[in-house]
């Protein structure tokens, strides 16, 4: 008698298990380990116990504001949209529902990695070509975007700037100084520099000059070039190496610190070689002066910012419009996040919402 049964015909033997990687602890902390988070699909129960404590799965994005923002785009059934940051896909979600059953909307994203995904997720949540177009493009090039698929312009336009929190999270993409990962921050990382190669070259007056200019760090000139100092004999290439060297600047300049203070530093000059290895402001500047060629008559705009430079280049483009004839309106005061929002995503407090409406 055979030690086993033959197999059926036309089934495939199973193949051996493989057991779950094990992690120290109760719960993962390794973003590679926390399989549950990063399949939400098969544990919806897990996911939701995640979301309830106010943190954000592994792999994903809360999208911010979401009510204020459709109150703002007043998006109507027909109407054509365009999400310029698509992100994860939250806001898109929200609109596309709104704009249902004979509305569009033409969805943006420069990220190569993310951009598929949140592409695949949107057509197996229903929404085929003829309801949701995705491009791949950074959302200053919006005005080619709409000549290439033959329209004059959008009833609503939303640009939900910064990065996600799948780039943050994911130590792959470089942007984390919580675990150690390639020195990186570029938010398509096909386009040079890398902040490793940024760092490398960069000036001890440039790079002072985005310290202060693009996160407001006090101790910039000192930082720039005391990290132009060290480069010389070990050249940046890891987070935490980068992390390290700003603590250890930190603590020579200001003995009489406070050690909690250190990680905010770490932050602020983390986001300040970000927007420049990605050229964010640029980016912006250039996406603000082709806005309303991009709007219809009567077209609205909502523009959601995480940091004092985006802002304050939001509300500077948005009043000049107004003065200009441009604009119709324009938010006079910022929308935020309220209490119950803020508890429960913490990432939204920093977030700021302004809003204009094309003159017809």
């Amino acid at each position: 008698m055979p030690d086993s049964a033959p197999t059926p015909p036309g089934d495939a033997p199973p193949g051996p298990h493989v057991r779950r990687v094990r992690y120290a602890g109760k719960h993962p902390r390794r973003f590679a380990d926390k399989y549950k988070e990063l399949q939400p699909e098969r544990y919806a129960a897990d996911v939701a116990k995640v979301l309830a404590s106010g943190k954000t799965p592994a792999g994903t994005h809360r999208p911010i504001l979401v009510a204020e923002i459709l109150g703002v785009l007043a998006l109507r059934p027909g109407e054509l949209a365009v999400d310029c940051t698509l992100g994860f896909g939250g806001h898109a979600q929200a609109m596309l529902a709104r704009l249902a059953p004979d509305g569009r909307l033409i969805g943006l994203d420069v990220d190569p990695v993310e951009h598929p995904k949140t592409t695949a997720r949107l057509r197996a949540a229903g929404w085929g070509e003829a309801a949701f177009t995705a491009v791949r493009s950074n959302f200053a090039a919006l005005p080619a975007v709409l000549a290439s698929l033959g329209l004059d312009g959008a009833d609503a336009i939303l640009a939900d700037l910064g990065v996600s929190s799948m780039q943050l999270d994911d130590p792959a993409r470089g942007f984390t100084f919580k675990t150690d990962c390639p020195l990186d921050l570029r938010l398509n990382p096909s386009r040079p520099p890398s902040a490793a190669e940024w760092l490398a070259r960069v000036s001890p007056d440039t790079l002072a000059a985005a310290l202060h200019d693009h996160a407001d760090e006090p101790d910039a000139a000192a930082l720039a070039r005391g990290l132009v100092a060290r480069r010389a004999d070990t050249p940046f290439t890891r987070t935490l190496q980068l992390a390290s060297a700003i603590r250890d600047l930190r603590a020579a300049h200001r003995p009489r610190r406070d050690p909690a203070e250190d990680d905010d530093c770490v932050r602020r000059v983390f986001q300040a070689i970000r927007i420049a290895v990605n050229d964010e402001f640029g980016t912006l500047e250039l996406f603000l002066r082709r806005l309303p060629s991009c709007l219809r008559a009567g077209g609205r705009v909502a523009i959601l910012t995480f940091h004092s430079g985006e802002d304050r280049r939001v509300k500077q483009a948005l009043r000049e419009g107004v003065r200009a004839g441009i604009y119709a309106s324009a938010s006079e005061e910022v929308g935020r996040a309220g209490p119950e929002e803020r508890r429960d995503n913490p990432r939204s407090s920093s977030a700021k919402l302004r809003w204009a409406v094309r003159a017809g």
